[in-house]
Formats: structure tokens, C-alpha cells, sequence
């Protein structure tokens, strides 16, 4: 993808290692937020070792790793991403485009930024990028090497610039829930990071995803120049962008947080959707089962005539 800073046209905004929770909480938002999505997965998350996931926050009755992986993959595809089953074997940095990524298969793309959400092989396939991004340490009277846990900052930016890391490390976060905050995290720190690139000014880097109700965007925030006041109010004083680009930028930022804003019938329109896609994943025999129940149960409570 060609960056709009006229950066080095690569295959992908952003390649991302490892299709577990992270890697895909991570895709979900660089995706939506317009950026060109791969997701490598060798197929063998370390969430498949569990035998059934009871503690992610939505699935009171637990889920199944199998229709758990499904969906994650799912939501990345349905955001706009790409996930692509081969494993890495090497990421380095590029001649031309910022990182050139070799698959097991023999392919290799590049790509202008690259998230780190597995660690496998101790994290060896990022070896060519910076080797102080390793440790050695002892270990039952051993001496090995592995990924420094401190590398990378909170929100996953580390000293080699476009590498971002969303695998989980520290004592608590192997949990799949807290894995995903993380690659979250990481997700939005990424699209930030490309907003500078595009010349968005600090205060106007944030990034936010949501959805809101129409009604709540009333009285004075109805009105598009009220929008323009508030965005113009953004920009610092010492901004070394031209008049039209200010322009450009505000206004593609008005557009998008007022396409944020939805009415009721896009509400509903979207909660049914919503729910149908849950149904794909759900075994159609239950799904018959289910709605003999709920006929029998209605057949039970009609009124007399």
C-alpha cells in the first residue's frame, strides 16, 4: 500500500505475526481503521492447548477453542483484514518498502509495519531486526537466550521503528482475555503511529472506535460547524501544515466521526446482523433443537380462544 506521506509502496500497511487473540484483537482495529491487514498464522495458537475456554468475558457457558478461533478469524475477515495460514520464518528489515516478511511457503511480502503477537521459537524470526531484543538467562542451571519482556513499551512500540510487539508476557497475561486487551492496545497504537505518519498534529493522533446513537448527537454538535470549531481548536499554534492540508485532514475527521453517529434503524438493522453471524458458528443441530424448544414452549403458553 502506498502511504499518503508518499512512503514506499509496500504489499501490506500492516503484517501481523500470530492469529490468536491478540493478533487478531490487533487486526480487528487496524483494520477498521482503514489500514491493509494481513494476519500470518501457523495454526497453532497457544489458546488451541486449552480444552475449553470458560473465563472470556460474553460466553457465560464457556466456548469451544475450535468455534472460538473461528470467530476470532471471523471478525478480522468481516473488519477487512486478510488471514493467511503459513508460518513466518524471518522478519527483516527492507531495501525499499520498511520490512520484508519471508513465509514458510517461500513467498515473501513486505509491509510498512509489523505487529509481533506470537512468540514462538523464543521469538527467533525477529532476530534479523535488532538482537537486543534478547536476553540471557539461567535457568535450572541452563543458560538460554529468550525475548527481552521489557523491549517493547506499554503500548507495544519498541526501538526499531514500524515493529510493534502484542504477545503477551509478565506472570498474568497468557489469559486469553487479558491477551486480547493487549493486542487492543497495540492495535490502536499502530493506527495512531500511521496517523502521524500522515501528518495528523499529536492532539489529533488519537484514535477512538465506537458507534453512537444519532440521538445523542444533538443541540450544537448537530451542526458541522460546530465540528470545524472544535477541530480547528486541535491544531497547535506552531503546525508547519498548509492551509488546504488543515482543511483536508478536519474534514475527513468530521466525516468520520459523524459516520459514527447511527440512527435506529441502523441500530436494529445491525443488532440482527450481528446476531445472525453468531447463528454460523453455532452447530445447526442445536440450532433445530433450540427452536423445537421455543415452539413447544410457545405451543404451551398461547391463550385460549
Amino acid at each position: 500500500m502506498d502511504d499518503e506521506t508518499g512512503g514506499t509502496p509496500s504489499d501490506h500497511d500492516v503484517a501481523i505475526v500470530g492469529g490468536g487473540p491478540a493478533g487478531c484483537s490487533a487486526g480487528v482495529f487496524t483494520a477498521r481503521a482503514g489500514l491493509d491487514t494481513v494476519i500470518f498464522d501457523r495454526g497453532r495458537s497457544s489458546i488451541q492447548r486449552c480444552a475449553h475456554l470458560e473465563n472470556y468475558l460474553g460466553f457465560p457457558g464457556g466456548v469451544d477453542i475450535g468455534t472460538f478461533y473461528d470467530l476470532l478469524h471471523d471478525h478480522v475477515a468481516d473488519a477487512g483484514g486478510e488471514v493467511v495460514p503459513d508460518l513466518v520464518e524471518s522478519v527483516e528489515h527492507g531495501d525499499e518498502a520498511r520490512f520484508r516478511v519471508e513465509r514458510q511457503s517461500g513467498e515473501t511480502v513486505t509491509a510498512r509495519r509489523v505487529i509481533a503477537a506470537t512468540r514462538y521459537d523464543a521469538g527467533e524470526y525477529l532476530r534479523g531486526l535488532d538482537d537486543a531484543m534478547f536476553v540471557t538467562t539461567e535457568y535450572d542451571g541452563e543458560t538460554r537466550e529468550q525475548f527481552d519482556d521489557e523491549y517493547a513499551d506499554a503500548d507495544g512500540s519498541t526501538p526499531v521503528e514500524g515493529l510493534f510487539v502484542a504477545s503477551p508476557s509478565g506472570p498474568t497475561s497468557q489469559q486469553a482475555i487479558m491477551a486480547a486487551g493487549r493486542g487492543a492496545r497495540v492495535g490502536v497504537a499502530v493506527v495512531e503511529a500511521a496517523r502521524r505518519e500522515r501528518e495528523y498534529p499529536e492532539p489529533l493522533a488519537d484514535y477512538y472506535d465506537w458507534v453512537r446513537a444519532e440521538s445523542e448527537r444533538t443541540g450544537e454538535w448537530s451542526e458541522r460547524d460546530r465540528w470545524r470549531e472544535f477541530y480547528d481548536g486541535r491544531f497547535p499554534d506552531d503546525h508547519d501544515l498548509s492551509p488546504d492540508r488543515v482543511e483536508e485532514i478536519r474534514e475527513r475527521e468530521i466525516d468520520r466521526r459523524l459516520d459514527q453517529y447511527v440512527g435506529d434503524e441502523t441500530i436494529e438493522r445491525r443488532s440482527n446482523a450481528g446476531q445472525r453471524r453468531l447463528l454460523d458458528h453455532v452447530d445447526d443441530d442445536l440450532v433445530l433443537e433450540a427452536a423445537r424448544e421455543i415452539e413447544a414452549e410457545r405451543g404451551t403458553t398461547e391463550p385460549d380462544d
